[in-house]
């Protein structure tokens, strides 16, 4: 059983369904409305926790009623939450989102406390980083926090996990020098690297790209496509499953969480937790949501 800490964001999540997205100017009614747990950090650790990795979190809530229900659907998950911390005069992250017909999304984030997680947050954690297999980031809060929490894990032969979403156009080289595996989707790999993903050569480009930071593996999602994977001078696209998508929502926070739960740390099984974690994302698409839609990992066995 791999043991994997999260650090990162928590958002009460708002979905509304429609049928298509509105244009600027346009006024549309929706077909459904509700709430649910969210936020990129929250929902990698729940995936990671649904396939059986032992799971705890680093991250941050205001002192409200959204705090209050994050952090009970993270305790009734499973996961260790002695690393979120409550704040007074902060509202919890909230996140909107807008669901069409095709299952296509359009997200609008209010961090909240989110920004507020510290580094001496990440230190007073320490222990349980160093106990860790992986620890998981990603850009929905505070950078400098997740650059403490790597230089720990880096010196105690933690895995680190860089998920760069959403993309920053200039990532501290700090991270970057602690960063094991970074997992950018096509518009996040342009976005840092200035190459646009077209074809087999330009994903070998931006994947050279990141080992010349100093980082071992690369993992690029290519959507419906699948993923791209560079590291120790192997590489392949494992392709998606074919399904029926009606919420891309959690998507890739599915397959990275699913992924940790099975990869071993010299990366050496990294084709097959890919299709692990495509076989997780692929039911997450066909579900609302982004926790509830999240799968267990007996559905995937």
């Amino acid at each position: 059983m791999n043991h994997v800490t999260v650090i990162g964001s928590i958002n009460l999540d708002t979905t509304l369904r429609v049928q298509h997205m509105p244009k600027p100017g346009e006024t549309i009614h929706a077909k459904e409305h509700f709430t649910a747990g969210g936020g990129k950090g929250a929902n990698q650790a729940v995936a990671a926790k649904r396939s059986d990795a032992e799971t705890y979190f680093i991250g941050a809530v205001g002192n409200d009623a959204a705090g209050s229900m994050m952090t009970d659907l993270l305790s009734q998950e499973g996961i260790d939450i002695s690393g979120v911390v409550t704040l007074d005069r902060k509202s919890t992250g909230q996140a909107f989102i807008t669901v069409d017909d095709e299952g296509e999304n359009s997200i609008t984030i209010f961090s909240g406390a989110n920004n507020d997680i510290t580094p001496s947050q990440a230190q007073s954690f320490k222990a349980v980083i160093e106990k860790s297999d992986f620890i998981i980031a990603q850009f929905e809060s505070a950078i400098n926090s997740t650059i403490e929490a790597f230089k720990i894990a880096r010196e105690a032969n933690v895995r680190t996990i860089l998920n760069p979403a959403p993309a920053l156009k200039d990532v501290p080289s700090e991270l970057l020098a602690v960063t094991d595996m970074i997992v950018p989707n096509e518009t996040e790999t342009e976005i840092l690297t200035g190459i646009k993903v077209v074809d087999d050569q330009s994903l070998e480009k931006a994947a050279n790209y990141f080992h010349d930071l100093g980082i071992e593996a690369v993992l690029i999602t290519l959507g419906s496509k699948g993923a791209f994977y560079h590291v120790n001078g192997h590489s392949g696209i494992v392709p998606a499953y074919r399904v029926k998508a009606v919420d891309t929502t959690a998507a890739g926070d599915t397959f990275i969480g699913a992924l940790s739960s099975v990869l071993t740390k010299d990366f050496s099984n990294l084709e097959e937790a890919i299709r692990y974690g495509n076989r997780a994302s692929s039911l997450t698409v066909q579900r609302f949501g982004a926790q509830p839609s999240i799968p267990f990992k007996q559905e995937l066995i």
